[in-house]
């Protein structure tokens, strides 16, 4: 068994290292979309529909994913998805026209929800194979790839303003961490606990993966408790993403340059905890991390509109980043164990939540008030608490 931890490091970094592409490659085009904007002189409508095509596809691409996962497996698919994803970057750099661009977009966000199942059940395996937490480190790896593919922006424009030079550099270097990644990754015949392992078991547990695969079921009322938990998880994070920066401006009257302090904290708090969280989980288990986290969420940011203020807000949105950031990971987790279909869904209703959340706290803000609004989202991280009494959760040693 010496050997073990040197094979879980090796997994570790290379599925760490598809959370890390992720996010480098979103970050990379969404950088540029002024860029991308005036060269093919869109309007403000057209720009936010190109958005909600990448959602839209990621969106839909549940059925596809569930049906790739069991022919693929999640390292094969893993891979094709990040080849695809990392051509897909060039193509969007030369698309001539809007619909062309609407459509590289759409299949970009199928590729997204591919391999965010993927690279999840990647994560989750891994826990499974070597009983060790893994999976909230990884997903803080996501952050890192963001803010490397912004450094990269920053320094490609210094040279040069073509978006196809940025995209290619970008592609290269993604295409290079696919390579780096592949041999690391964990194959089907390896996420089988290691401290399990019999050769006597060996053909049962293959029948048993193999009836896993075939298998099609509807989903367990468990399976939609963590969907709804995804979904009302997804929203909090996502909305928090999209309005702090103007809650700050238009309700707290905070100056200019504190308004990006909100999204500023909330990314600063969500990086630290998911560092840790993996400790937090092994001591206290998914479940209690989960409930105590999004009830932190919830109460902080509620208490914080309630007493008003830059300071008390930014107390209240640095709760939201604390309690949130150990949600989506604990999820994934508790999903792959319901196997692929149930990762599948809770996946593709996460991005729904990412999707539609910011767009219904704006409804909700335009019917009453940003702080009504906000409000929202402080109970979304409540129900997340809510469902969470309704999962059955997993429980493994620290890495």
């Amino acid at each position: 068994m010496s050997g073990v931890p040197d094979r879980f490091r090796r997994s570790q970094l290379a599925i760490a290292a598809l959370f890390c592409f992720l996010g480098f490659q979103y970050a990379t085009w969404a950088s540029r979309l002024p860029a991308i904007k005036t060269r093919l002189d869109l309007t403000e409508a057209e720009l936010g529909l190109l958005l909600m095509a990448c959602g839209a596809g990621a969106a839909a691409s549940f059925p596809l994913t569930a049906v790739l996962m069991k022919r693929m497996g999640s390292r094969r698919l893993a891979l094709v998805s990040a080849g695809c994803l990392s051509l897909l970057l060039l193509a969007l750099s030369v698309a001539p026209d809007y619909p062309v661009a609407l459509l590289v977009i759409c299949c970009d966000g199928i590729a997204v929800g591919c391999l965010n199942v993927a690279m999840n059940a990647q994560g989750a395996a891994l826990e499974v194979t070597y009983q060790r937490t893994a999976m909230a480190k990884l997903h803080a790896t996501f952050s890192a790839g963001s803010l490397f593919a912004a450094l990269l922006a920053s320094g490609v424009n210094l040279v040069t303003k073509d978006v196809a030079v940025h995209f290619g550099v970008a592609a290269v270097l993604l295409l290079l961490l696919v390579g780096l990644t592949r041999s690391g990754l964990l194959t089907e015949e390896q996420q089988t606990p290691v401290k399990d392992q019999d050769p006597g078991q060996e053909q049962a547990q293959a029948q048993a993966l193999e009836k896993r695969r075939r298998k099609l079921n509807m989903p367990s009322r468990v399976t939609l408790w963590m969907g709804c938990a995804m979904v009302f998880g997804t929203v909090t994070e996502g909305a928090m993403n999209d309005w702090s920066a103007l809650y700050m401006k238009d309700v707290v009257d905070a100056a200019p340059e504190m308004a990006p302090m909100g999204i500023a904290v909330v990314s600063v708090m969500m990086v630290l905890a998911r560092i840790f969280a993996d400790g937090w989980r092994s001591r206290w288990g998914d479940g209690r991390i989960v409930r105590v986290g999004s009830v932190i969420a919830g109460a902080g940011l509620a208490l914080a509109l309630l007493a008003g203020g830059v300071v008390p807000t930014l107390i209240g949105f640095a709760c939201v980043g604390l309690g949130v950031a150990a949600v989506t990971p604990c999820i994934y987790v508790a999903a792959a164990a319901q196997g692929t279909d149930a990762l599948a869904l809770v996946a593709a209703m996460g991005t729904t939540g990412l999707l539609a959340g910011p767009a219904v706290i704006g409804f909700i803000a335009s019917a009453g008030s940003l702080v009504w609004g906000m409000g929202a989202v402080a109970a979304s991280a409540i129900l997340v608490a809510l469902c969470a009494t309704r999962i059955r959760w997993p429980r493994l040693a620290e890495s």
